[in-house]
């Protein structure tokens, strides 16, 4: 199943896993083992997609290298308990197409809920692996969560109905992408007309705050950013800028200097007294500080300390409280910078954030674009960053935005309304990449109405579960 995802994309390979796997939970008779096995059949496909999470560990190998292997255990695991919650509760339904319907039903709504519980983590879902063919156009309908349960029902009706059944799940699947076909030969939407520059550092995540590297890295930036022809826009990667601009007025200055008037968006850190935010600026004429963004979807563990703030008005614990600066404070909120003009309004992303579809649906008003800066360095080099490419890929189909990705070691890019990469930096250089904003589309179903058409096609489907079941026991 895990072969399907990003970079290698063998969705058919998820498929004949996925088979496999729901023939295997709902013919095990008993509760507890249904729940077992699905835990373990989790636990392996979460360890193999997710084998990137070693990657931070890696950084500091001396001081962190002892927890990669219990970082891979622990959250394949800990994700796994949601599809072991399937498993169970499937195996109440009497054998037969209620039970192996039930469990596919149960499957999806575990997966939905995997990116809100405990703020979530809807990394790997199972209807990512559509991303490089046509089908991923159904998430501007149903969203990434509605493509995992057109997924794994079209798997279901194979085993609960076998050839009728392998033919119902291939006229669902034909149907979806014939859906991608069609909204893929749609009109171009106009271009905006405007010029952007990404600019890829390629800093390595262990020397890049080396106060000597950092120099270097930060020169490099300006170098790129001072080449002629001028663009309309210039836009750095996340924490690319290592000084503080509260405390160091020179530095916004030479980032306006380069740029020779056209504006730059960065990545920054601010600090008020012990407590910091990981920020994005706009930077204008004279070095002035435009606006900023305060990521707000932090990484647990990563980037602050869950329930930290809690163990402090408690018990009066400092160590994990972000207030007291051990760890980012979150942002107010997802947020529009509207930079006027051809530019327009554009909505931040800043890494992690980039794998929420309910982020850019708690906008205050719609944006023209998106924009994710990130730090890819921490995902690795195999995996890691491909899929995190992804799901920025589906944020755009979702929303029927262009999206503009510029990352730290790359990849960076240009992705259109319908999620396709057109312009892109590859991993692992440092270079810069003048291109053009594409156009945006109609506002999308899903960008409307979020996970209810999804919540609503579960609620038939287990209607139809819960009276097949009575019809058996009858």
């Amino acid at each position: 199943m895990a072969t399907g995802q990003a970079p290698l994309g063998f969705w058919w390979l998820t498929l004949l896993g996925l088979a496999a796997f729901v023939h295997l939970v709902t013919q095990v008779e008993g509760a507890r083992s249904a729940a077992w096995l699905a835990l373990f059949g989790g636990t392996g496909y979460f360890a193999l997609a997710l084998s990137w999470i070693i990657e931070p560990f890696l950084i500091d190998v001396a001081r962190h290298g002892w927890m990669a292997p219990f970082a891979v255990v622990f959250l394949s695991f800990g994700l796994a308990l949601f599809w072991a919650v399937a498993g169970g509760l499937a195996a109440r339904l009497p054998h037969g197409p209620a039970r192996v319907l039930g469990f596919a039903g149960i499957l999806a709504a575990v997966e939905l809920a995997r990116g809100y519980v405990l703020t979530g983590f809807p990394w790997a879902l199972i209807g990512h692996v559509w991303i490089d063919t046509p089908m991923a156009q159904v998430a501007a309908l149903i969203g990434p969560s509605g493509l995992t349960l057109l997924t794994v029902v079209a798997v279901a009706l194979l085993v609960a109905f076998r050839w009728r059944g392998a033919g119902a799940g291939a006229v669902l699947l034909a149907a979806g992408l014939a859906f991608g076909m069609a909204r893929l030969a749609e009109p171009e939407p106009a271009a905006r007309g405007v010029t952007l520059r990404l600019v890829q550092p390629n800093a390595d995540q262990r020397v890049k705050w080396n106060p000597d590297v950092a120099r270097v890295l930060f020169d490099r930036q300006l170098a790129f950013t001072a080449l002629a022809p001028q663009p309309d826009l210039v836009i750095w990667p996340e924490t690319a800028v290592p000084y503080l601009l509260e405390d160091n007025p020179g530095v916004g200055q030479a980032i306006a200097t380069a740029a020779a008037g056209s504006p730059v968006v960065t990545g920054v850190q601010r600090y008020d007294g012990v407590q910091a935010w990981n920020s994005l600026a706009v930077i204008g004429t004279g070095g002035t500080t435009l606006a900023t963004y305060d990521k707000h979807h932090l990484v647990p563990f990563g980037e602050y300390m869950p329930f930290g703030e809690l163990l402090y008005d408690l018990f009066g614990l400092r160590a994990f409280a972000a207030r007291q600066g051990n760890g980012y404070v979150a942002g107010p909120g997802p947020q529009v910078i509207d930079l006027g003009g051809r530019l327009g309004r554009f909505a931040p992303l800043i890494c992690y954030e980039a794998v929420f579809p309910q982020d850019l649906r708690g906008l205050p008003v719609r944006a023209d674009w998106i924009l994710q800066i990130t730090n890819d360095a921490w995902f690795g080099t195999l995996t890691g960053p491909y899929q995190h490419l992804a799901q920025a890929r589906f944020r755009a189909i979702e929303q029927g935005l262009p999206l503009v990705r510029v990352a730290n070691t790359g990849i960076s890019g240009v992705i259109d309304a319908r999620g396709r990469v057109v312009s892109v930096l590859p991993r692992g250089i440092a270079s810069y990449l003048d291109a053009g904003l594409p156009g945006a589309m109609a506002e999308r179903p899903y960008a409307r109405w979020g996970e209810v058409p999804v919540l609503v096609l579960l609620a038939g489907l287990g209607a139809w579960v819960l009276m097949r079941a009575r019809q058996r026991s009858a």
